[in-house]
């Protein structure tokens, strides 16, 4: 663990004694990190079951900002769109020479979250603080990158995807969203599942990091192990389904339950239809 991991540790374990100049001085250096890129809440593990581990003191620093700050008058507009937020949680402004294309139209993305070059926010989209999008990315219209959230490069998140966030309990693990992903409109990935490299999150699915996961190709249920995230196969196309309930009133009534399935593995014909997201940038 860095210097800071280790003030930032100590300043959280002291709760609302903490000094308060020491911990919004914390803050703001991981503040700078995050923005940089330099500093992650999760990263790549090849020695972790999901590949991932969680940096739990970066989710203590960020809880610290919101400890320690002042609620403050963050007005648009003149005062005319009345906003009020904590002074340590300002809206990030990338700049021209950024190389990131926020179109106009009512997006926000956070201080403390970190955004590479030549990734589109299309309007109005949201990004939280502790987030981390790769290179070449979409954000479209109505999607959100929740807190801490991991979203690799050249991913798409469809109009209305929500990547869900996690700042509490600390040792969780954020959703992580890896390189070269498709994530369907009005999609919902939360409570930490990983969706692994090429994958392609059908419209309309939603998964959590306890929904089993049907492989119709390999004939396998996916379940998430004890204590670790549902973690989806490189490559997937998973698609919403529906499978009978068999027990109790549900099987007289002929109820089903929603629930995703891997109905293919992706090849050239699906890389085919997913390329025109490359028109638009």
């Amino acid at each position: 663990m860095t210097d800071l991991g280790r003030r930032i540790g100590e300043l959280f374990s002291q709760g609302a004694g903490a000094n308060k100049d020491d911990a919004r001085t914390a803050f703001f250096e991981l503040q700078r990190g995050l923005n940089e890129g330099a500093i992650r809440s999760a990263e790549p593990d090849p020695s972790a079951p999901s590949g991932w581990r969680v940096n739990a003191w970066v989710k203590q620093g960020i809880l610290l900002g919101f400890r320690f700050g002042d609620v403050v008058d963050c007005s648009a507009d003149h005062g005319k769109w009345p906003f009020y937020d904590k002074d340590t949680m300002p809206l990030k402004k990338p700049g021209a020479m950024s190389g990131v294309r926020i179109v106009p139209g009512g997006s926000t993305i956070r201080d403390g979250a970190f955004v590479a070059r030549s990734v589109v926010c299309m309007p109005p989209m949201y990004i939280n603080i502790g987030a981390y999008v790769g290179e070449g990315s979409l954000v479209d219209s109505h999607a959100l990158v929740g807190s801490c959230a991991q979203v690799g490069a050249r991913v798409h998140l469809s109009a209305g995807a929500q990547i869900g966030g996690v700042i509490e309990p600390v040792g969780a693990l954020p959703v992580i969203i890896e390189d070269d992903v498709l994530v369907g409109g009005n999609t919902g990935i939360y409570e930490g599942a990983v969706i692994k490299t090429r994958a392609v999150i059908a419209a309309g699915t939603v998964l959590t990091g306890s929904t089993p996961v049907y492989d119709l190709v390999n004939g396998v249920i996916i379940r998430p192990e004890p204590g670790q995230p549902l973690v989806v196969p490189a490559g997937a196309v998973v698609v919403p389904g529906a499978r009978a309930v068999t027990v109790g009133a549900g099987k007289d009534w002929g109820l089903s339950l929603a629930t995703p399935v891997i109905v293919k593995y992706r090849d050239d014909k699906t890389d085919t239809r997913t390329e025109l997201e490359t028109w638009i940038r």
